[in-house]
């Protein structure tokens, strides 16, 4: 059996890192993955979680999957070629054995795939102001900071209003990975990755 771990960004203190945790482990499991779970670790942001991969990779057993999940910030040329987006945007380069498939991203930010599930931001935001909201077409094409204004704005009668931290794990464990899915090539290329793997 591989053994899995996707270190993530996000958290930030302890009470963060259990919520972040939370919230990702609950998305993740109701993609099918009971029983095979890898382990998530939220490890700050993603200049941090880079330098935890690199670590991790270079002692890595050659059948154990090590992962990082984080936001690519800008668009992404080619989903499929994660590497070459680091590199271009960060100035990150590959360790020696890494895959594309070590890299998984939340294009451009985790609040791509809140805004991608409307049914749930319905549910969870009795006030919501659905027409703040991005279109759902091209939303990984979309910069972060739009996606983040509209969303904040979309909440912001709200009394749970949309913030980043506790509330927005909170929101993340209660998406539908299948709008997600239909949503987000980016979150569709993650699911078949750890589909193959766990």
């Amino acid at each position: 059996m591989v053994k899995a771990k996707i270190y993530i960004e996000g958290g930030g203190d302890k009470l963060l890192d259990i919520l972040c945790q939370k919230g990702f482990h609950k998305l993740i499991k109701k993609c099918g993955f009971t029983g095979r779970m890898p382990r998530l670790v939220p490890w700050g942001a993603r200049g941090f979680v880079y330098k935890r991969f690199k670590a991790d990779h270079a002692k890595k057993a050659s059948s154990d999957y090590i992962a990082m999940l984080i936001d690519s910030e800008d668009p992404v040329a080619n989903i499929n070629e994660t590497w070459n987006h680091l590199k271009t945007r960060d100035k990150w380069n590959k360790p020696q054995g890494a895959t594309d498939e070590q890299v998984l991203f939340m294009t451009t930010c985790m609040e791509t795939w809140i805004v991608a599930d409307r049914a749930t931001l319905k549910s969870h935001y009795l006030k919501l102001n659905a027409k703040k909201l991005p279109p759902l077409n091209d939303l990984e094409n979309r910069n972060r900071h739009e996606i983040q204004d509209k969303l904040k704005e979309a909440t912001k009668n709200c009394t749970n209003k949309y913030e980043k931290g506790k509330r927005s794990y909170e929101i993340l464990g209660k998406l539908n990975p299948e709008a997600l899915r239909n949503n987000l090539p980016s979150f569709e290329r993650m699911y078949l990755i750890l589909k193959d793997i766990l």
